[in-house]
């Protein structure tokens, strides 16, 4: 994906770690993507409203409303918008969990930044593509 082409995207990031979340958005505007970032599921739900993003990187473990809740309410705003979990570990039950929310991918706390990217380009990538199709 090219720099003018990422430049089109917004990705709304949701995670209440701040040394986490920081590091990544700012790693993404390096990239050229416009960044959206939310500390919470309720914030997300807000962004989500505002900020039009085109994907959501979301964290499952939050104080308040849980990533899963989230992705549930998020899902009756925009039933298409791809979501990607971020977690530093996620279990199989957990992930099969996650799956039945309809979500595109898990990115792990701890793996390089560069996978994470690889993730968003190739969800993006396949959304627009099942876009096209329907």
């Amino acid at each position: 994906m090219g720099d003018a082409e990422q430049k089109k995207h917004k990705v709304l990031l949701v995670d209440d770690e701040v040394d986490f979340i920081q590091p990544l958005a700012f790693w993404l505007q390096f990239k050229g993507y416009e960044v959206v970032v939310a500390f919470d599921g309720t914030c997300a739900l807000q962004k989500l409203r505002e900020e039009r993003p085109d994907i959501i990187f979301m964290d499952l473990n939050m104080p308040g409303m849980s990533g899963v809740e989230a992705v549930g309410k998020i899902r009756e705003l925009n039933p298409e918008i791809p979501i990607i979990i971020i977690s530093a570990y996620i279990d199989e039950e957990r992930i099969k969990e996650v799956l039945s929310c309809g979500i595109s991918g898990v990115f792990y706390k701890g793996a390089d930044f560069q996978e994470g990217l690889a993730l968003l380009e190739t969800t993006l990538r396949t959304h627009k593509k099942l876009k096209k199709t329907t």
